[in-house]
């Protein structure tokens, strides 16, 4: 029953980062191209979020990717900034 569970709970969670992901990406070839290039930081913020929701999981990835837009402004640092 546990295995059950766990199995249930992995499909979950990859599903939620499959569509994570295809949100993210249809964002980079539909919208971006028409957007000012203005992230400060490397990889681009969008590119961290593909690169967070495959290292932490669909939340957490979700989380950091929001921390991350939140810091990238005119009056923020930039710089190197991996997930």
């Amino acid at each position: 029953m546990i295995r059950v569970g766990l199995f249930l709970y992995a499909a979950a969670r990859d599903l939620l980062s499959l569509a994570l992901l295809a949100a993210v990406r249809v964002y980079q070839l539909a919208l971006s191209p028409w957007l000012p290039k203005s992230c400060r930081y490397q990889p681009s913020c969008s590119e961290y979020a593909v690169l967070a929701i495959r290292k932490y999981g669909p939340l957490r990835g979700l989380v950091k990717s929001a921390l991350r837009i939140g810091r990238c402004h005119p009056c923020g640092r930039g710089g190197f900034d991996p997930p």
